[in-house]
Order: structure tokens, then sequence, then C-alpha cells
């Protein structure tokens, strides 16, 4: 292990990462230079890592705010794609992955570092999320994933480790999930969540009010967009931060945005997550009524099947591939006419659009309604049904002349006796 002189870690403070620095040190007897990514965590979460990095054994430690570039390269553009993974999740963890390896690529090439490390275990998906990055962006530095390597198989040798290495740790043996926050959701795993028959504690939730406990009353939030990206919550400009800090304070009041799921993992095995993502969920809800109203069917409908793809290209790591730049650059084109005003109903969990209106919407009332018009006569649609029949047409006759019968004529029950 002596041919590393120095990497750059991957540093969230938790738990696994605490322990990474030490052992690094221990094991590769190298400079550990420490990363941290601000992506919307909470102050209290970022609260005291720099000197609980260097406290640790790290030479450096860098902390830097990359929300803005988190939701606008990367939360955005896959909710304009309509990403969602196995039809609940908002994928705010595998979003985030591919611009902290990305950073801490650059990190290292800044410091001459010749290697990177990562605190994912070798049974998860992020480890894959962060090394396909490191391959995209710089094959050559070493990649570095303890959890494949020491002898801390569980998170109760993590706390041990850490506890006689005099490392202080949030995590206790009473509360022993495994969470990720961002701007974007907060993800749980693991201790209770690992028998997929027990129910989630209310206690850990840590950001959205239970449905129950939620106002009695709905609230209205009118969300504008420009282009597919939105600008403007009830009246008021916003930038992306300012609009994901107030969708998720709406969200999280109303107890919006909770999932509990039993996903596949890419590396795969089964895996229980419960995640919160309050903001998030108003946000493609709103974003998928205005595409109703402005796009057109065939691009609606091929839009879906690229969003199924989309997701699985994030959740698998591999956004920095041709095929998601290709597939970003369609989703772009689709998104001109995505300009408009969604209204929405947030009550007891629920989230409800009541209204939606745009200057590019497809949608008159005058076209649709059963009335004679100059766009509709209803008199075409005659010609239309045989033609698009047709197909169905010949197969019925085909089988009526050698046959003599429909395959789906009605038995002849008069044939058939009673016991």
């Amino acid at each position: 292990m002596s041919d590393v002189k120095k990497v750059v870690l991957a540093y969230s403070g938790g738990l696994d990462t605490s322990v990474i620095v030490p052992w690094l040190k221990e094991n590769y007897g190298c400079e550990v230079i420490c990363f941290t990514a601000n992506l919307g965590q909470g102050e209290e979460e970022l609260a005291g890592l720099e000197e609980k990095a260097l406290t640790s054994g790290a030479s450096k430690v860098y902390i830097e705010d990359l929300r803005l570039e988190f939701l606008r390269d990367y939360v955005f553009p896959t909710m304009q794609a309509g990403a969602i993974y196995e039809r609940k999740y908002l994928l705010g963890t595998a979003m985030a992955r591919p611009l902290i390896a990305k950073r801490q690529v650059e990190i290292a090439e800044l410091e001459g570092a010749d290697a990177v490390a990562h605190g994912a275990t070798g049974k998860g998906n992020d480890q894959v999320r962060f090394e396909l990055t490191y391959m995209a962006l710089n094959p050559k530095l070493k990649v570095i994933a303890p959890w494949r390597e020491w002898h801390i198989r569980s998170r109760e040798d993590a706390l041990e480790y850490a506890e006689k290495h005099g490392i202080p740790v949030t995590h206790t043996r009473k509360s022993i999930y495994s969470r990720d926050a961002n701007f974007w959701h907060l993800s749980h795993e693991g201790g209770p969540l690992e028998d997929p028959w027990q129910e989630p504690e209310e206690a850990m939730y840590q950001l959205t009010t239970s449905p129950e406990a939620a106002p009695d009353e709905p609230e209205y939030v009118t969300i504008d967009f420009e282009e597919g990206v939105p600008v403007r919550i009830n009246g008021i400009s916003r930038g992306p931060v300012g609009i994901m800090e107030t969708l998720n304070a709406l969200g999280a009041k109303h107890g919006i945005g909770r999932v509990d799921l039993v996903e596949n993992r890419l590396v795969g095995m089964k895996s229980r997550g419960v995640y919160e993502t309050p903001g998030g969920t108003i946000l493609y809800e709103a974003h998928h009524a205005l595409e109703e109203l402005c796009l057109d069917r065939e691009t609606l409908h091929f839009k879906q099947m690229v969003a199924l793809r989309y997701a699985e290209l994030v959740y698998y790591g591999q956004w920095f591939t041709p095929l998601r730049e290709a597939l970003d650059a369609f989703v772009r084109e689709t998104q001109k006419t995505v300009t408009g005003t969604v209204r929405l109903k947030l009550y007891k969990g629920g989230v409800w659009v009541v209204g939606r209106k745009s200057p590019f919407s497809l949608y008159r009332e005058d076209y649709a309604t059963f009335g004679e018009s100059d766009v509709y006569n209803q008199k075409d649609a005659e010609g239309f049904i045989k033609l698009f029949g047709l197909p169905m047409k010949v197969r019925a006759l085909v089988n009526i002349e050698g046959g003599g019968v429909s395959p789906y004529a009605a038995p002849d029950y008069t044939k058939f006796k009673r016991d």
C-alpha cells in the first residue's frame, strides 16, 4: 500500500468516513485531504467538520458550497427528464454522487494527489457511482475503497474502531440508521429497516411531519416555470436554492414526500430505503402537469420512455456518459415550450394539481368540445377508424375465411354437457 503518497477522501463526517481518515494513514502511510460538498444537507451536519477531520488526522480540508451547481446541473435536468427509479425513487443520492466525485477529482489534480477514496460499502450502489465518475474523468487516479479492504464488516465494528481511536461520531447503537441528506432528499437505510415487514418508526423521520399531524387545512401553492425550470413560487422570483428551501418547507409541513421502497440495487441485491423528498415531490407533480398541457402526444409518450432509461443511467452512476448527454439534448429540446404556471393543493401527505396554464398550451376548449368546428369534423372520424383498425379487420377476415369464425367469437355453450 506504500505506492500512495496523497489521497483525497470524499468526507461527510459520518461514521464511515470518520474512521477512514486514521485507517488510511495507518494502512497506506499517506497524506489525507478531506473534501466535503455542501449540497444542502444543513448547517448542523456541516458544523465542526473541518476541526473533526483535522483531529482525525487529515492534513487539509475542503468544504465547498455546491448547492447551486447541484440543483442547476443535476437535479433540475433529472426532474425535467421525469426520471424516477422503479416508480418511486426520485434519485436524491444518485444525482449527488457524480457531482461530489467530479469535484473530488478536480481537487486531486489541484493538490497533486495520486489517489481518491470514498466511504461507500462493497454492497451498495454508491461505490459504482463514485468510481465510474473517477474512471470517466481521470482513470489514472488510484481508487481506494476501504469497505472492500478492511476488517470492519458492520456499523457496530466501525463504532468500536472509532471509540478505540478517540473519534467522535453522532451514531449510537440505539439509533444506527445510515442516512444521506441534501437539498433534494433525506434517505434512511439499515437498522430496523432491514426487516421489510417492520413499519418505520416515526422518530426516524427528520424532515417531514407525519401526515396525521399535518395541518387540517389544505394549502395552495403556485409554481412558475420557464422552459421547464422553476423560477417563481407564489409569484415571487427565487433562484434554485430559494425555490428548494421554500418547497421543502411547504412539503415537510404537510407531510409530503415520504417513500418506503424495496429497490433493486445495481449490484444485484434488493435493499429497503425510506426517503423524504418533500420539495422534490411537489416539483415533479407540477412539472409533469405542465408537460401534459404543452407537449404533443408523440413527444410526451416518447419522453416517458426516455425517463425510464434516464433514471437507470442516474441510478447506475452513468452520469458522465455519451448516452446521458444525448438524452439531455432531447429533453432540453422538449422543454422549450414548457413555460407556464401550475397551482397545487397540499394536504395530509398528498399533492394535487388543481390548475395549470401556459402561453404554449396545446389544449383548446373549443377544439375539444363535441360541437362542429373548422378544426375537427366528427364525420372525419369514420375514415380514421376504418384505417386505424384495418389490420384488425384483415386478420378477422382471414380467420373467418379459414376457420369460419373469429378467434374472439363466444363459444357455443350448447355443445357442453352438464355432469
